[in-house]
This record gives structure tokens, C-alpha cells and sequence, in this order.
């Protein structure tokens, strides 16, 4: 073979090779598009369990103490999962049960502010508290909220008997409200438990729920979260009994009230704060449920992961986009549960900003709206209504503008600008919106909230002149 020959073999070698390269990196491209429009989930309910929880647990023998094995956990097997499942973020909280040392709690917040920095888009996490002392869950809260960024508090419906919606509580609740901090509920054992009893009914098959709704009932009757309206409240594992609860919790409040046993109660106001989590039971009919006592717009995803078997909870994920696919009245919301939701209440970047961006950008949205015909004209008096108020009473309310497609007159299409995050916050929290927002949630068929970047700020600005 001659040089020649040797030298036109070397060249075309060099542009086989050439050209696998790039097909491999066009092929590697195409992946990573597929993978991340394939990741739209965000999972709101996933656990963290440290070495240093176990090994505390572990010394005091508390390791049983909710009734069950606590799970083995591994970062990289629950990032597997998540690539398995489809779910781009999950939010990190710490297991029950609850710590008994401020040091474990420490060591855990910083365990978690550490994983959510070496995978960036990957991870939040809402930091413990070392209750029941309340100034060193103070001292904790401004630690974790400061200087290691998280993303809320994870707070358990007790601890040592120390029920959410205490008296002793209010400080701390006065902290989270100056934050604007978003709180994720867990149930944890009840003080006391019947031991037979939960030997045969483990507290995570009912006593659970039993006590969340008894910790919000009880955050209710003295109206924390009303008092509070900063602080938003995820409630887990769909809403526990709260659906059952409520109704009739309203019913007994007169009594309650006439025997001077609570006093006056927000029922708008502290409902308005809460948000529900769908890990667990979930189904059409359960979602069917919790929107007689909630909307569709404080619906979350949550696995639960690890306490479920990843096999389980990709199968559980599976059927649920299923049926929020399928079903007409459920499918309007199938992205808002899957992860615009949670992208909103913990202002999480995402391709058009959230409505709790930074504060001092304005937030623009149209919101979508189809109404059941026989309640249209209920609607249009309400909608007429809460834009009148909100003009007329807030400031930070650049537009609030109703308009009805000609074409079909059950179509709203509702353009909203408010000036900055504290003047929706404000807005959402008013009297004229919850009655809104109350009084015409059966009347909806259909709703969607997008969110939208104006392309020239300073243009826009300078049409609103109440800016």
C-alpha cells in the first residue's frame, strides 16, 4: 500500500469518526431534550432519612417508635427513581420521628442544604425545627431560612405532646409569617398511643390521619392560619379526614361558640392557607373529594418516597397521570397538580416565571376559564364583582379585566397584572377574593393559570400609570 493510499485510508477514517462523533452528540442532544420535557413532575412529600437520625434513634431505641422499620435511604438510588419516574424535583424533609437533640436536627438541615447544592434543579428542602423548645426552633428556623436557603419548615403535628396551633407556638408562627415561608405538615406519633392497638393498626394505616386533621382542627379553632395568612400549610396524604372533617367542624362551631369555648373563626382565611399533598390513597374520587374544601390550584403531587416501594410509586404515578388524563372535569388541571402547583408556592424557577418571583417584578397571567352554562350568569355577577373591589381597594392591583369570547359565551378569559409578589399575595388573601374564589368554585368547568413574561417591562409600565 502506498503512502498515498495510506493517507487518503487515514483521511477517511478521520471523517467516519468525525461524523460518529457528531451523530452521537446529535443523538445525545435529542435525549437530553426527551428527558427534560419528560421531567414535569415535582414531587412535594419525599423524605430524607441522615446516618446521624439513625444512629440517634438507634442509641435511644426509638427506632420502632412510629409502629413500623424506618426505610433504608440513598441519594443516588432516590435520584434513580426520580429519572425512572419522570419527576425533575423533589422537596426533602426530615422522617418522623422527631429527633430528641437540636444537634441531629442541625446536622440533618445541614445534610439537606448540602444535597440540594451538588444537584442543582434536583432538590428543595424544608428545614426540621428542634421543638418543642420553641427559642431554639426559633434560633433554627432564621439558621436553615438565612444561611442555608431553604426552601420552608417542616413542622410535625406534634411533638411531645406540643400539638400545632399552641398558644406557645405563636412566636414561631410570627416568624414564618414575616417570611412568607411555606410549611410541609407530617404526621408523627400521638401522645399517648394505645400500643395493642397500634400493633394491630400501625399508626401510618389510620392514626395518621386521625392526626393531621386534629393538628389543623386545632390550628383552626384558634385561627392561626388567619392570623398568620403568610404562612401556606401543605397537608398530607390528601387531606387526611380534613374533607369529612370541616363540614362538620363548621356545624359544631356555633355550639362551640354560644358555650364560650372558641371564639370567632376564618373559616375562608385559614382554609385559604392549605394545601394538600396527594401521596398515599389518591384517585379521581379522592381529588373529587378535597375540592369540596379546596380548589384545584392547591393540588400537589407527593410520593412519599422511600416509605413506598419505587416500584409501587412509579405504577401509583403512572395511573394518575392515567386519570388526569381521562377524566373531563379532572383533566383542565393535570399540569397544575403535577407541578405548576408547587412551582408557584415554592417560586421555583421554571420556563415563564412563577407568581412568587423575586419581589419588585411584576406578575402577569391570563386566566382561562370555562364555566357551566347554567351558572354563567351566577359567574359573571361574581367575576364583575371581585374586579370591581380589587380596583377600586388595591393598589397593587394593576388589572383585573373579565372579557367573554364571543364565539362561546361560557369561554372568561380574565387578564391579571399585579405590581409585584406581596400585592398578589395581598390580593389572594382579600375578602372580595375568597368570596370569589368560594362562592364560585362548583360553577367552573374548566380553569388554567399561565403565567406570561412581558417581552418589554418598561413599555408596560409605562401603560399602567398606577405603577
Amino acid at each position: 500500500m502506498t503512502i498515498g493510499q495510506n493517507e487518503k485510508n487515514a483521511d477517511k477514517q478521520y471523517k467516519t469518526n468525525a461524523n460518529m462523533k457528531r451523530l452521537q452528540l446529535f443523538f445525545a442532544f435529542i435525549s437530553l431534550i426527551s428527558y427534560l420535557h419528560a421531567q414535569t413532575v415535582v414531587d412535594v412529600h419525599s423524605h430524607l432519612l441522615t446516618p446521624e437520625f439513625l444512629t440517634d434513634l438507634k442509641a435511644e431505641g426509638r427506632l420502632m417508635e412510629e409502629g413500623f422499620p424506618l426505610p433504608h435511604y440513598a441519594i443516588d438510588e432516590h435520584l434513580r427513581w426520580m429519572d425512572e419516574a419522570g419527576i425533575q424535583t423533589s422537596v426533602l424533609t426530615l422522617a418522623a420521628p422527631q429527633p430528641s437533640t437540636p444537634t441531629v436536627i442541625r446536622q440533618t438541615n445541614e445534610t439537606a442544604a448540602r444535597i440540594k447544592q451538588e444537584h442543582q434543579g434536583r432538590f428543595l428542602f424544608c428545614a426540621a425545627l428542634p421543638l418543642p423548645d420553641v427559642d431554639a426552633a426559633l434560633r433554627e428556623a432564621v439558621y436553615a431560612l438565612d444561611t442555608l436557603k431553604a426552601d420552608g419548615i417542616k413542622l410535625a403535628t406534634n411533638v411531645a405532646g406540643q400539638y400545632l396551633g399552641a398558644p406557645e407556638l405563636d412566636t414561631l408562627f410570627a416568624l414564618l409569617n414575616r417570611r412568607l415561608c411555606v410549611v410541609i405538615l407530617h404526621p408523627h406519633r400521638p401522645t399517648p398511643t394505645n400500643e395493642p392497638v397500634m400493633q394491630q393498626t400501625p399508626l401510618a394505616m389510620q392514626e395518621y390521619l386521625s392526626e393531621t386533621t386534629r393538628a389543623i382542627a386545632n390550628m383552626i379553632s384558634r385561627n392561626v392560619l388567619a392570623r398568620y395568612p403568610n404562612v401556606k400549610v401543605v397537608v398530607p396524604h390528601c387531606g387526611a379526614y380534613l374533607p369529612l372533617a370541616v363540614p362538620r367542624m363548621k356545624s359544631l362551631t356555633p355550639v362551640m361558640q354560644a358555650n364560650k369555648m372558641v371564639g370567632p373563626i376564618d373559616w375562608d382565611a385559614n382554609l385559604a392557607a392549605l394545601y394538600y399533598d396527594l401521596a398515599g390513597a389518591h384517585s379521581p374520587e379522592v381529588i373529587r373529594m378535597m375540592l369540596t374544601i379546596t380548589t384545584p390550584d392547591h393540588l400537589l403531587y407527593g410520593s412519599d418516597y422511600p416509605y413506598v416501594a419505587p416500584q409501587v410509586l412509579t405504577a401509583s404515578l403512572a395511573r394518575m397521570k392515567q386519570y388526569l388524563s381521562r377524566e373531563p372535569d379532572l383533566a383542565p388541571f393535570r399540569e397544575m397538580i403535577l407541578h405548576k402547583n408547587v412551582e408557584w408556592l415554592m417560586g421555583m424557577s421554571n420556563d415563564q416565571p412563577s407568581p412568587q418571583a423575586a419581589a419588585g417584578k411584576m406578575i402577569v397571567r391570563i386566566a382561562d376559564i370555562e364555566v357551566y352554562p347554567q351558572h354563567l350568569a351566577e359567574y359573571l355577577a361574581y367575576a364583575q364583582e371581585v374586579e370591581r373591589q380589587s380596583i377600586e381597594h388595591e393598589a397593587g392591583v394593576v388589572c383585573l379585566f373579565p372579557m367573554q369570547s364571543e364565539e362561546d359565551s361560557t369561554h372568561i378569559r380574565i387578564l391579571e397584572i399585579y405590581a409585584d409578589k406581596e400585592a398578589y399575595q395581598h390580593h389572594i388573601k382579600t375578602a372580595h377574593f375568597q368570596k370569589y374564589k368560594q362562592g364560585t368554585l362548583h360553577m367552573v368547568k374548566h380553569l388554567s393559570l399561565p403565567s406570561l413574561q412581558p417581552l418589554d417591562r418598561e413599555t408596560m409600565r409605562r401603560l399602567f400609570k398606577r405603577l
